[in-house]
């Protein structure tokens, strides 16, 4: 299964949304809270060409986007295939 990696802030709730879905299927990931933390923050918007919106979400190598790309290549059956790559 490929590696993911979750950028997230306390108190979000689409951070939480696409926690729950990854639970949900079972997914292991690796969560950076960057609520008070500005460099975590940086490297998030770096890696997520500009993105600085919560949560920006990895897999692999491969940039999801945020809760609502996640939720949507579920939708599709696309998270899967992308998960097992």
């Amino acid at each position: 299964m490929a590696k993911v990696t979750i950028y997230t802030r306390q108190l979000c709730g689409f951070c939480t949304a696409a926690k729950k879905l990854l639970d949900k299927k079972g997914v292991a990931y690796t969560e950076h809270d960057a609520t008070f933390d500005q460099k975590l923050k940086k490297e998030m918007v770096q890696k997520a060409n500009g993105r600085s919106t919560f949560p920006q979400i990895f897999v692999g190598s491969t940039h999801v986007g945020g809760c609502d790309e996640l939720h949507e290549l579920e939708r599709s059956g696309t998270l899967d295939k992308l998960l097992s790559a």
